[in-house]
């Protein structure tokens, strides 16, 4: 398993904190790529087919989304999933392999990222705990009125699982927490369909 922490800039801290986490999981071969200031492994597109499981940060998704195409790892990315490499991550690291959504990566603002991966033909929501939290209210808006498309939100704790690109199962770290499928109502609306996230405990 790799981790990639390029929307964290590659924090030796972050990265660290990884590994202490990942390795009382189980017993697995652990890796990580970093892009600052060069990558420290010499063939990256060798190295990250060889893995089982890419595991990506949270942090500012449009810094990841800018360093990943300078070095091509959009590219080589795309060729690890369609090889069955799992892809995964939280926050930026979610929204990452969608067409989009809300982030607050240029400011205080919550902006529009409209230059996702797209290897998932739906936008994401990521941080969707609570009706009155302005990230929530603002992917809605966006999603009602087209200028995200359809896609699927998460409360914090939940994660997506996708096999290729079709929405397989929702599951959740924290009891009693759901997913959404968001899509424009035709009058520049929202409506939206609950998706309760399986509890799951390893």
């Amino acid at each position: 398993m790799c981790l990639i922490a390029t929307a964290v800039g590659d924090s030796r801290e972050y990265v660290d904190r990884w590994y202490q986490r990942a390795a009382s999981a189980g017993d697995a071969d652990l890796s990580h790529l970093q892009l600052f200031v060069r990558p420290n492994v010499d063939d990256v597109r060798a190295h990250l087919l060889a893995q089982d499981v890419i595991f990506v940060s949270g942090g500012s998704v449009v810094n990841l989304l800018a360093v990943w195409r300078a070095h091509r790892l959009d590219e080589i990315l795309r060729e690890c999933w369609e090889a069955g490499v799992v892809l995964a991550g939280q926050s930026a690291g979610s929204l990452c392999w969608h067409l989009g959504g809300v982030t607050d990566s240029f400011g205080d603002d919550l902006d529009r990222v409209d230059d996702g991966l797209g290897f998932l033909p739906f936008s994401n929501g990521v941080h969707d705990d609570l009706d009155e939290q302005p990230r929530r209210t603002r992917y809605r808006e966006l999603v009602g009125r087209g200028e995200l498309p359809p896609g699927h939100a998460t409360e914090d704790g939940v994660a997506l699982h996708y096999v290729g690109t079709r929405l397989h199962d929702v599951l959740g770290v924290l009891p009693d927490r759901s997913a959404w499928f968001v899509e424009p109502d035709g009058a520049g609306h929202y409506r939206e369909k609950a998706l309760p996230a399986r509890y799951w405990i390893s």
